[in-house]
């Protein structure tokens, strides 16, 4: 069995935003794109937090490690509930899902 113990990268976001931000069109595309970027945030924060690989996730989920890796990146896939709520059980949580109204 592999080492199934996470090991992050260590990156610090908020550097790498300053210098994007500079770049032309960065901030459109980083703003229309606000949901998708929230939901990586959340699984790569629970993923974390339960000390697991992508590996792990995968076996738990009874899935591919490549698999996980698509569900972790900002692609255009948009992932299933049944999915969400594997990787959910797979990393310790609960998936939950709300509407928020706009306010007027």
């Amino acid at each position: 069995m592999a080492d199934l113990k996470y090991q992050p990268v260590p990156h610090d976001h908020d550097a790498f935003l300053q210098k994007a931000i500079k770049r032309k069109g960065f901030k459109e595309a980083y703003d229309s794109l606000e949901e998708e970027y929230g939901l990586i945030h959340e699984l790569l924060s629970a993923r974390s937090r339960s000390g697991l690989t992508q590996e792990a996730v995968a076996e738990l989920m009874g899935t591919t490690k490549s698999a996980v890796s698509r569900l972790e990146s900002a692609s255009r896939h948009s992932p299933s509930l049944t999915t969400l709520k594997k990787y959910a059980k797979a990393v310790g949580c609960r998936l939950e899902i709300k509407l928020i109204p706009d306010l007027p």
